[in-house]
């Protein structure tokens, strides 16, 4: 299967035009934003898990990165609620459930190999600091390495935001929305941009929270998946 696989342009998905789909697990249902591969897959998605819903246990081969967008995500590590992201690095397994139901964003096998960092963080705005060079911009970071940086990004309204991705980046926005490439992008959809790409963006009157991943598309991992 192939989804937004042309990793060299960009892609974007608006939740409003998409449907939850079916998976092989009871009661989990899916959005692909991207994906090379079958079930076992590199992949990005929405996963929607209805009350009382698992997975049967598995391992991670190529990583789990994921951010917890409603409910509460459960698994041998604990309860994460609304907020919470984790990366799971490559050789990690769980069971994961939702007792009380749960929508999640998940990356999988996208992991540099080597990468043995395990991340439990929380999003919360008034960590965010402000940008240099941005105005209007702050950010709380999430994870960095040498590969890439994951942050909470809070645009204030009507902030013009432009800056140079020479790794490349995706933009998942939590609240709020933004324009780029003249179409407006609001609650739960998502824009991939190629690396050496640009973002010009414009925030919205009631500005924008978005999940943001930078770096990780100058060499993507994972696309012999398909």
């Amino acid at each position: 299967m192939r989804i937004n696989a042309e990793f060299d342009r960009p892609a974007r998905v608006r939740f409003a035009d998409g449907e939850w789909v079916g998976s092989p697990s009871a009661g989990v249902e899916r959005r692909m934003l991207d994906r090379l591969g079958g079930e076992v897959a590199r992949a990005t998605s929405l996963v929607r898990f209805a009350p009382g819903s698992a997975f049967d246990p598995h391992t991670h081969d190529g990583g789990e990165e994921y951010l917890v967008l409603e409910g509460t995500f459960q698994d041998e590590e604990g309860d994460f609620p609304v907020g919470a992201y984790v990366r799971n690095p490559p050789g990690t397994s769980h069971r994961p459930a939702a007792a009380e139901g749960a929508v999640i964003l998940v990356k999988l096998h996208q992991f540099d190999p080597a990468d043995r960092t395990a991340v439990h963080a929380r999003l919360d705005s008034a960590r965010a600091a402000p940008v240099a060079g941005q105005p209007g911009v702050s950010a709380q970071v999430l994870h960095r390495d040498a590969r890439e940086a994951v942050r909470l990004e809070v645009w204030a309204p009507g902030a013009e935001v432009t800056r140079e991705l020479p790794g490349g980046a995706e933009l998942f926005v939590l609240a709020g929305g933004y324009t780029e490439g003249g179409m407006a992008m609001g609650p739960w959809d998502w824009l991939r941009l190629p690396a050496g790409g640009r973002l010009e963006s414009v925030a919205g009157p009631e500005g924008a929270r978005l999940w943001v991943k930078e770096g990780h598309l100058a060499a993507p991992i994972g696309l012999d998946q398909g």
